[in-house]
């Protein structure tokens, strides 16, 4: 006689068990998880509350999660508009290629956040993934770190996860202790919110303690995006203040650059009223006149490098300590410096 071999129960938590502590059915459910489908926002938020809850993996993700066959990484960005973003991805996208590794890039729009059902979904397409530093909330990296390897790239640091950045506080605090000894500036103004980024905070914190050093009250940050639109519209406040400053530092370029041109249109002028400081060292930063005062940050290298550190996790190769990436201050005549000479182009 034939023995039947009892059905094996699930080891964890199942549609079922999210469809009952969430009150709907498991179609609910799926349409939730796959993305399709018209479903309410209150039923969607107890769906997706009773998934982080019971730590729920898809039946699909979970297969996929098993085996290891991808050969793509994916990168996690809240957008491409500007230097930054495109640069760090192309550096990704370079080195995942020299690996003969595609690419997934996911991007987390303002007014579609990615939640914990999206982001499981993408983890599990690819075999490692790396996400902008303060882009997503811990509790759901931390569940993606159960699944695949992931970094954290730029930002600050994030406990429990590994990170790739740049370094900020200590070059921002030599950008400003320049601009108060060798130009003798004396009412800085730091332009752009540390709330945008962990990179803006940490430019904040050596920009404040630079101020501090030297006994000088540390004013308010203006506020701000890393936009042009932003960097325009803290050009027009200081106008309206009537230049309350004789010094700006920006949190990125894009803001430097749009700022400078709203003010030398109304016809201040830089440095000689105002010192101006962007970061990043974009290539517009060196044709601008006078030339912008900057920080280079190594963006393309560190896309790069968080490519071949996932890379490495992966196949389990060796670690290799890569420590945070240098950073320079690279002085133009937007502080007062005199403008470097310009190679002639090569034909």
């Amino acid at each position: 006689m034939a023995v039947r071999t009892p059905a094996r129960e699930p080891s964890g938590p199942t549609i079922y068990s999210v469809a009952e502590a969430a009150g709907v059915s498991i179609a609910t459910v799926s349409r939730v998880v796959q993305g399709t489908g018209a479903v309410s926002a209150a039923t969607r938020g107890k769906v997706l509350e009773a998934i982080d809850r019971l730590d729920y993996m898809p039946l699909a993700a979970a297969r996929s999660l098993a085996v290891r066959h991808h050969e793509a990484l994916g990168l996690v960005l809240p957008e491409l508009a500007g230097p930054y973003f495109s640069e760090l991805l192309m550096g990704f996208e370079e080195a995942a290629a020299e690996l003969d590794l595609s690419v997934v890039l996911t991007l987390v729009e303002r007014d579609r956040p990615l939640d914990a059902a999206r982001f499981t979904r993408l983890v599990a397409g690819v075999d490692g993934v790396a996400v902008l530093g303060g882009l997503l909330p811990d509790d759901v990296l931390r569940r993606a770190t159960r699944q695949r390897p992931l970094l954290v790239v730029a930002g600050g640091d994030t406990v429990g996860f590994e990170h790739l950045a740049a370094e900020n506080t200590t070059s921002a605090a030599a950008l400003t202790t320049h601009l108060l000894d060798v130009h003798g500036r004396t009412r800085p103004v730091f332009v752009g919110d540390p709330d945008v980024a962990p990179d803006v905070r940490q430019r904040l914190e050596g920009f404040t303690h630079a101020l501090r050093e030297r006994g000088l009250e540390v004013p308010a940050p203006m506020g701000g995006g890393l936009r042009e639109a932003d960097g325009t519209a803290a050009a027009e406040r200081l106008l309206a203040d009537g230049l309350p400053a004789d010094a700006v530092v920006c949190a990125n370029d894009e803001v430097a650059l749009a700022l400078v041109e709203r003010l030398v249109t109304a016809g201040v002028r830089v440095p000689d009223d105002l010192a101006v400081t962007g970061w990043d060292d974009v290539m517009a930063a060196r044709y601008l006149r006078p030339g912008l005062t900057t920080v280079r940050q190594p963006v393309r290298d560190l896309g790069a490098l968080a490519a071949h550190r996932l890379h490495e996790r992966v196949t389990g190769a060796d670690p290799v300590d890569h420590g945070v990436l240098a950073t320079r201050v690279v002085l133009r005549g937007s502080c007062g410096c005199p403008e470097p000479a310009r190679s002639a182009p090569t034909a």
